[in-house]
């Protein structure tokens, strides 16, 4: 298993997430009645696929991403910007250099750039409603949704939902804990009188108490104690943002004890989902960070940050493999929906903006915005693999 994982794992996690995401897109295309003639997982020339009906589902050589290729008016303009392969064809070539382009994919009966039809006007992307453009924009996002919650449930059906019980292991010298007379084997009942179980339900009620006192209730044995302590405020650093802040501690180390609690099939949807919402604001929480400077580009990692890590993921077993598959497709799904030109977002921030100026903006209008949003995103890889490759030489 160990390896076979240091091939095997990346190309699960890479090619999972994106097949779900252009699944999506390629899904509401065909439902909102859009000529999609490429289905690709990767970038740039097909290595090998097979052709059903209208479409044509490749792999490509770059193995980073992929696309769903829609019909559309501006197809030949567009282009070079969308990154698809050098051999795509036009759309609007039905000559005879398209066939021999489309070698052995070429059907006499088939619509271009696989046959000598041109595509009808009513299967453009530019031909529907705005409702329908942005459901196949938003498409690829929420499949990312999606599967985050699927595994998320799964995860928590089959293994159970983890906690770590509130029992003492140690307690910190001279900490109020210790002060207060508290011992190995001590578990934490309640905290001002509201009932614990957890030790992450310990830390989400202490923490906060930078000032004044705590009231605990303990179980020892038999015994029911009850002790008032002053937390300490230690400085710390947000697990999620990195910026530092205050929080109140009192000295307890955890037993380290995993428990697994079985839950339902309903039960297990329902954590899923909370799951999923929780990474989801912590995501939203990392991005705003960006954004004020509370949080450093220097932790944004890339494709070879997300390799090395989902080896170790596939060495620790499935369940870490499959929560990493998880938080990279939910990671995945809002950074699409940031409004920056050729992502998702930002192409439904065009359409709107479409629909409020009431007609299309011009092809030079929307060459310079796609063109912007290429910039952006070449600069963002960039800075990721940069980070990636101090990581890797810096260890």
């Amino acid at each position: 298993m160990a390896s076979l994982s240091v091939y095997i794992a990346p190309l699960l996690v890479f090619g999972l997430v994106v097949f779900v995401h252009e699944l999506g897109h390629f899904v509401a295309a065909k439902l909102s009645g859009v000529y999609a003639p490429v289905f690709s997982l990767g970038w740039g020339r097909r290595l090998f696929g097979w052709k059903r009906g209208e479409t044509d589902y490749r792999v490509s050589l770059i193995p980073l991403g992929g696309y769903v290729r829609m019909a559309s008016r501006d197809d030949e303009a567009l282009a070079g910007i969308e990154g698809a392969d050098a051999d795509r064809g036009s759309l609007n070539d039905t000559s005879a250099e398209a066939a021999k382009a489309a070698g052995t994919l070429w059907d006499p009966a088939g619509m271009a750039p696989f046959g000598p039809r041109a595509v009808p006007a009513d299967r453009w992307v530019e031909s529907k409603g705005t409702a329908a453009r942005v459901f196949i924009l938003s498409a690829g996002v929420i499949m990312n949704i999606l599967l985050t919650m699927t595994v998320t449930s799964g995860l928590y059906y089959k293994y159970g939902n983890p906690y770590l019980p509130a029992v003492i292991d140690s307690v910190v010298p001279g900490a109020p804990a210790a002060a207060a007379g508290l011992m190995s084997g001590d578990r934490i009942v309640s905290i001002n009188g509201e009932a614990v179980r957890g030790w992450d339900e310990v830390v989400a009620r202490v923490s906060p108490i930078t000032s004044g006192s705590v009231r605990l209730e303990i179980a020892r044995g038999a015994e029911r104690l009850e002790r008032q302590l002053t937390p300490q405020v230690a400085d710390v650093q947000d697990p999620v943002t990195g910026a530092a802040k205050k929080v109140g501690r009192v000295g307890i180390m955890v037993r380290d004890s995993v428990v697994r609690e079985p839950v339902s099939l309903g039960q297990a949807v329902s954590n899923g989902s909370k799951a999923t919402w929780g990474m989801a604001r912590n995501v939203v929480t990392v991005l705003g960070g960006l954004v004020s400077g509370e949080v450093s580009a220097k932790n944004l990692g890339g494709p070879i940050q997300i390799a090395r890590t989902s080896v170790q993921a596939a060495r620790n077993g499935a369940e870490t493999l499959w929560s990493l598959i998880a938080f990279l497709s939910l990671n995945i799904a809002i950074l699409n929906l940031v409004p920056i030109p050729v992502l998702d977002g930002g192409q439904i921030l065009l359409v709107l903006a479409e629909r409020l100026k009431g007609g299309t903006f011009s092809m030079r209008t929307r060459e310079a915005f796609a063109r912007v949003g290429v910039l952006a995103v070449l600069a963002l890889i960039l800075l990721v693999t940069f980070n990636d490759l101090r990581s890797v030489f810096t260890q």
